[in-house]
């Protein structure tokens, strides 16, 4: 495929590669988001709704593309009362993905900084004095080195520097090093954004959380079910802070450790049964003797053996009872 691209000097929307390649969004939803994103801010206060009469978009068609647009995390909205009774509804539609608590903080003002955006420059103090006209002929000229290389070699004999010892390379203990299980609960933490936009983590905030992650893992917990553990049964109102909430679910649901090789209740092992018939072999628990049928049977033999025992039919009884003999 041969492509032919030119690139417009004017009247244009910058689309980011987010937005463009989504596979959440169908086409309707990511011409909203663009056609919102290059409005004027005169235009900003209406709402979604006016924007995709205006795009041609029918109302199923926009209950679509605004469904995609909240599941992807592109557009949030909130239901107030004003204060003579009546609801209005606040928008958030962002070119980018926003967790609940980002998109607050743009509906009352605050700026929102993403990972990797440059920091803001901090409030210096200026320089103690007043500004004073800088003097202009007090000091000599002074030749400036301009890069230029001079043909003649140095003089003085340069000064041999010493060796610096180098230290040698430590490797990490091995509690340090990733294990697969780490690993394993790293990937997982920042792929529950997909499962909930509430759950989105930083690179740094899931490292934190890996090691508890792991511990479930090594406690035979499965992948899925600590997916399952973490993402079911969220706030109705959402997640104020994600770090906050999965590392409380993390240490508070934390599966027992399973019982190890030398905890199991089996004291013996296969030995041959003492009790009656064909020679026969079952798993020692305790001390006995014999199998569980032979138990079983030595103690019928035993009931029926002793007086009263055995089957009683049910007349000889009531007539023992009407005799008075047992009660």
């Amino acid at each position: 495929m041969f492509r032919h691209v030119i690139a417009p000097v004017r009247s244009y929307t910058k689309a980011a590669n987010e937005v463009v390649r989504h596979r959440g969004l169908n086409s309707d939803a990511k011409l909203l988001l663009l056609y919102v994103q290059g409005l004027p801010e005169s235009e900003a206060d209406k709402p979604l709704g006016e924007h995709a009469d205006a795009l041609g978009l029918r109302p199923r068609e926009y209950q679509r593309a605004k469904k995609a647009l909240t599941a992807g995390g592109f557009l949030y909205e909130w239901k107030v009362q004003r204060r003579d009774g009546r609801w209005s509804t606040h928008q958030v539609l962002s070119n980018v993905t926003l967790t609940r608590e980002e998109a607050s903080a743009v509906r009352n003002g605050a700026p929102v900084r993403k990972a990797g955006d440059p920091e803001e420059p901090g409030g210096a103090k200026p320089t103690a004095g007043s500004a004073r006209p800088r003097a202009a002929g007090s000091h000599p000229p002074v030749e400036e080195d301009c890069g230029k290389t001079s043909s003649h070699p140095p003089t003085e004999e340069p000064v041999a520097e010493e060796p610096v010892a180098e230290e040698p390379a430590t490797e990490p203990p091995a509690a340090e090093a990733s294990a697969p299980e780490v690993a394993t609960a790293e990937r997982l933490l920042l792929s529950l954004r997909h499962q909930s936009r509430d759950l989105l983590l930083g690179v740094r905030e899931a490292r934190g959380l890996a090691e508890m992650a792991a511990e479930w893992l090594r406690r035979g917990v499965s992948v899925g079910e600590l997916r399952h553990a973490l993402t079911s049964h969220l706030p109705g109102d959402g997640v104020r802070s994600a770090v906050g909430f999965l590392r409380h679910r993390l240490t508070e649901k934390l599966p027992q450790r399973p019982p190890e090789a030398g905890d199991s209740p089996v004291a013996g092992g296969i030995v041959i049964c003492e009790g009656p018939g064909r020679e026969h072999t079952f798993r020692q628990v305790g001390d006995e003797t014999r199998c569980g049928s032979c138990r079983r049977e030595r103690a019928r033999t035993r009931a029926e053996s002793e007086p009263g025992g055995g089957a009683v039919a049910w007349r000889d009884h009531f007539d023992k009872v009407a005799r008075g003999v047992i009660t």
